[in-house]
């Protein structure tokens, strides 16, 4: 028997690398007839510089999150995925992608946009991808291409 995924994470943060990732989440979904899980970590340390932080960014980031969501939730189920579960989490993205939302779900494949990190940022900081691949203790598929398999042409940004 072929083998087949049951609960399938997409990562998405508005980037054009997670848009891959979630096109081609969508059709491996659907193929494998899986649950698809939309997750959205809204990274909570980029709210500690802010000294009269109020809730108020929160508020904004997880409204901006939740119709993002809705709408990629929208679009995978107009194109056959019957199983579409939204996740909306505050912290840092690489451990709650790579391991706490994979183990508290069940899954069995992520699936996520190539860093669109330089050389230089990825030396300082790493990239979410890099940390996902190296420590989640189920499959990971980095997404660089878009359905036709071909890398999208950078000055069509």
């Amino acid at each position: 028997m072929l083998q087949t995924y049951q609960k399938i994470m997409v990562a998405v943060d508005g980037s054009a690398e997670a848009e891959l990732a979630f096109q081609k989440a969508m059709n491996v979904a659907t193929r494998n007839d899986a649950e698809l899980l939309l997750a959205h970590v809204i990274d909570t340390r980029a709210f500690q510089s802010v000294s009269s932080f109020d809730g108020v960014l929160a508020e904004q980031a997880t409204e901006m999150a939740k119709q993002t969501l809705e709408g990629y939730k929208k679009q995978a189920k107009d194109n056959g995925c019957e199983k579409v579960t939204t996740i909306i989490e505050f912290g840092s993205p690489k451990p709650l992608i790579a391991k706490e939302l994979p183990q508290a779900h069940d899954v069995d494949l992520i699936m996520l946009g190539a860093t669109g990190l330089n050389a230089v940022e990825r030396l300082f900081i790493g990239s979410v991808s890099e940390y996902v691949i190296r420590t989640a203790s189920c499959d990971v598929l980095v997404v660089r291409t878009d359905l036709e398999n071909k890398v999208p042409d950078k000055t069509e940004e």
